[in-house]
């Protein structure tokens, strides 16, 4: 997300945002620890471009990416969308709190929410234990927020590291969150 908190400038792009080597090595670490991504429509749309990604043509972190992001499962939550455009996925109509909490109960490995819309939806139910932030070096001064308004929860910070492009990562856990 850019400094000023938007995940997406006030045109859309969020190209502003794209991490170089050290962070996307990151990304993939954290990453690796996922079972199920899930996303609202418009940030599964971005992320399917990973199904046809060609990994012979790419740095081997690239690549790496790609193969963790199709080894995992999707949810996608949309009224609109008529059939996955990738393996692994299902979609569902709308979004149930209660179906998202027994799934996270008999989640082997974890589950991540893509997209700020459905964020906001899991943050106002009290799903999230952990968030994981990228800072880009940037204001953009408008957009789309990366955080919903009228939700308020306590974090404690559980990491922070510093990258040479100037992103920051921060990791926070909710201090409501029984999670370990």
């Amino acid at each position: 997300m850019s400094l000023d908190g938007y995940i997406a400038d006030g045109d859309g792009n969020f190209d502003w945002a794209e991490p170089d080597e050290a962070v996307h090595r990151l990304a993939n670490d954290l990453e690796r620890s996922v079972g199920t991504h899930l996303y609202g429509r418009r940030m599964y749309e971005v992320m399917s471009a990973w199904k046809t990604l060609q990994s012979h043509d790419q740095p081997p972190y690239i690549a790496d990416f790609a193969s963790i992001w199709r080894g995992a499962d999707k949810v996608v939550y949309s009224a609109s969308l008529q059939a996955p455009s990738t393996p692994k996925t299902r979609i569902e109509r709308r979004f149930d709190p209660e179906a998202v909490r027994r799934m996270k109960a008999a989640a082997e490995k974890d589950l991540t929410i893509g997209g700020p819309t459905l964020a906001a939806q899991a943050f106002k139910a009290g799903l999230v234990d952990v968030c994981h932030l990228f800072i880009c070096p940037i204001l953009v001064g408008d957009g789309l927020n990366a955080f919903p308004d009228g939700v308020r929860v306590a974090l404690a910070l559980e990491e922070e590291r510093r990258f040479g492009n100037g992103t920051v990562y921060l990791r926070y856990r909710s201090v409501n969150s029984q999670a370990a």
